[in-house]
């Protein structure tokens, strides 16, 4: 049947079913109509002319349109679409390049062939619309919570009709033991939405610790207005959980508040995650007072914090081991997510094994290299000295406070540190040399023999090798691999270089070579300090 040939309000009523049908725009779906009818049109008449159909929005008539547009003499490709301006004056009065002349042509009868391709036209329009109205509706709603019924499952994974479109709850982000069937109710969490080509995928979540979040901010209005805080948030779903959180309201106490009147508010949210078990921790910005709250239920003895290398250790009593733990380890692992620190726990027979360890180690250190006996040297330990550079630089008075060390005596200590010293220093630079080590990196200032050594083994010989290092490659630092925290040792970490030393090390040699201007690095850190400045006034 030929649309043309149809009658022209039953086009219109078409049109707003459609619409109705896949909520969208009716308007879109006529301009679909009036694409598919020029393209019927340039079929029947010729590819290239221009022909344009407009469908009258009230009575549905369809107007054809050739539509020709004036160019300069030399400029003429298209004589279909396109006219000179004398021949555009046969047609109108004073053309001018750029100029458009239309005139309506006879309506187009549709071939059942014709009908099929622009019923194809009509519906890949709608289907776009569609989608573009699907991801417009969803794409703001990322990070929320939303209702919808389970409507089948493929492979795993949940397809839930979440009203205007639909969701996927793939198989890893439910939890555990938890099976739907058809036409049951579900809450999730919208991870992601994102445009496909079989169109927009919006990607739902119960095993994200934003979920969490989510179901706490609704069930505790203290939370919901501010006034509470959630600061993280750790999950082993199904299972157990962490969640630390602080008030900005002195009288309001935050566990309490996220708790409940006889846990009724905690109650909602493990009776919605399944019973899992929830651990709600008050928020602390010192990082060890922070995390002796996220080992609870476990007691912590004594915490060892080390900044740079985002390490913690932790000493608990031996019979509150297995409890840190935690069952599979998922009490440390908790809270290891929860204050983004690699954290290691030590019985207190452990660490002080391991402590008495390190006093014989450094006590036989100073026996072997300062010719003293044993009691001396435990003496040197226990008033905190752990090295040779300690005791060849210290401030001699901090050498006389220890019992039995006279002026003589510490002088002598010193010496002998001293020599060892040097003597290590010149069998450094001499090994060194031996692979190969240039005079521009040996006069580099701020680099010891040993680090010299420690250059040279692993390849750095010249000024021009060492410019060329990453300041990590020197000092060392931490990366992320499938969310494990791995360890990249420096060449030089070993000498407590920190990442701006080994930063300035590098720049000073890229200046010293001619790489980097001084000037250029001048300008930057004075725009460095004007955005700085800025910032604070702001």
């Amino acid at each position: 049947m030929a649309i043309t040939s149809a009658n022209q309000l039953e086009l219109l009523q078409t049109a707003e079913a459609v619409a109705r049908e896949k909520m969208i725009d009716a308007s879109v779906v006529v301009e679909a109509m009036e694409e598919s009818l020029a393209r019927a049109a340039k079929s029947r008449y010729g590819s290239e002319m221009d022909i344009h159909v407009s469908i009258d929005r009230k009575t549905g008539k369809a107007t054809f349109t050739r539509v020709r547009t004036v160019v300069a003499d030399d400029e003429l490709e298209n004589y279909q679409a396109e006219l000179t301006v004398d021949q555009a004056k046969e047609y109108m009065t004073d053309p001018s390049v750029g100029d458009v002349f239309s005139e309506e042509i006879p309506p187009v009868e549709l071939g059942r062939i014709a009908a099929q391709s622009a019923k194809q036209v009509i519906l890949q329009k709608v289907r776009e619309a569609e989608r573009d109205r699907q991801y417009e509706e969803f794409k703001d709603r990322t990070g929320t919570i939303i209702n919808g019924v389970v409507k089948r499952e493929e492979y795993g994974n949940v397809i839930v009709d979440v009203g205007r479109g639909e969701g996927i709850l793939r198989r890893n982000e439910k939890i555990g033991r938890e099976a739907y069937r058809p036409n049951d109710r579900i809450r999730c969490f919208i991870k992601d939405v994102r445009r496909e080509s079989r169109g927009p995928q919006v990607f739902l979540s119960r095993t994200a610790p934003e979920f969490m979040s989510e179901l706490f901010k609704m069930e505790v209005p203290e939370i919901y207005d501010g006034i509470i805080e959630i600061k993280a948030v750790a999950r082993d779903p199904g299972s157990r959980a962490k969640i630390a959180v602080i008030s900005y309201d002195g009288s309001i106490d935050p566990v309490g508040a996220c708790v409940g009147m006889r846990g009724s508010r905690v109650q909602a949210v493990v009776n919605e995650l399944q019973g899992e078990k929830i651990d709600i921790i008050p928020w602390n910005d010192d990082q060890p007072t922070f995390l002796v709250n996220a080992l609870q239920p476990a007691e912590v003895t004594k915490v060892v914090l080390d900044e740079d290398a985002g390490k913690i250790e932790v000493v608990v009593p031996d019979e509150q081991l297995s409890l840190a733990i935690g069952r599979r380890g998922q009490n440390v692992r908790l809270a290891s997510q929860l204050t983004n620190l690699d954290i290691d726990i030590l019985t207190e027979a452990e660490e002080s094994s391991r402590r008495q360890a390190e006093f014989a180690e450094r006590t036989q250190l100073f026996m072997d290299n300062l010719d003293l006996d044993e009691f001396f040297a435990q003496l040197l330990v226990s008033e905190g000295f752990t090295n040779l550079e300690e005791v060849a630089y210290v401030e001699v008075d901090e050498l006389l406070v220890i019992d039995g060390v006279d002026a003589d005596t510490a002088s002598e200590l010193q010496a002998r540190a001293r020599d060892v010293l040097e003597a290590a220093n010149r069998k450094a630079l001499e090994n060194a040399r031996e692979l190969g080590v240039e005079d521009s990196l040996v006069d580099f200032e701020g680099l010891t023999p040993q680090m010299i050594e420690a250059l040279a083994n692993d390849g750095v010989k010249s000024l021009e090798d060492f410019a060329t290092c990453a300041d990590w490659e020197l000092a060392g630092g931490w990366t992320t691999v499938n969310g494990e925290r791995v360890k990249d040792e420096g060449v030089l970490e070993k000498f407590d270089v920190s990442l701006e030393e080994a930063q300035a090390f590098v720049m000073t040699a890229r200046i010293q070579l001619g790489w980097v201007d001084p000037a250029d690095l001048d300008v930057a850190a004075d725009d460095e300090a004007d955005e700085t400045e800025e910032g604070s006034e702001v």
